[in-house]
């Protein structure tokens, strides 16, 4: 792959199926189901605050980063937050991931945010050498519906 192949873009309702087959590959917690991943696309698509970007390489999608800002107290005004990243597994370690993150960043300094933030088990490396550092330990209470 050239750099030259790689295109970022937004993503659009026609690349679901490549979105959809890249959510199942990280899953761990989760089993992606169909209907409601496209339930949330469309509405995703048209918040302000999300930022759902794809990278594609010779038309198809091969990565993707879905990503917040929204308002806080504490940090005087927004921040931004980066809830999923994934690259297909054969087209890791060629700067995609690189690329997505540095164009979410500039998103999210256009929309006045003092940090971006993620919660991940995976790839310490990779964001340390992008310039990421261990700030705070990430809780999780899974919701049950009440019976």
């Amino acid at each position: 792959m050239t750099s030259g192949d790689l295109q970022l873009r937004r993503a659009e309702k026609t690349d679901a199926d490549e979105i959809f087959a890249l959510a199942r590959e990280f899953a761990v917690t989760f089993r992606p189901e169909r209907a409601p991943f496209d339930a949330a696309l469309p509405q995703l698509l048209e918040n302000e605050d999300a930022f759902l970007i794809v990278a594609t390489v010779e038309g198809t999608v091969r990565g993707y980063l879905l990503g917040f800002t929204h308002l806080t107290l504490f940090a005087n005004g927004r921040v931004a937050w980066v809830e999923e990243a994934m690259i297909e597994s054969g087209y890791r370690r060629h700067g995609i991931g690189r690329r997505l993150l540095e164009e979410f960043e500039t998103w999210a300094r256009s929309r006045q945010a003092g940090y971006v933030a993620l919660a991940t088990r995976r790839a310490a490396e990779f964001y340390g050498a992008l310039g990421y550092e261990v700030s705070a330990t990430y809780y999780r209470k899974m919701l049950r519906p009440k019976m």
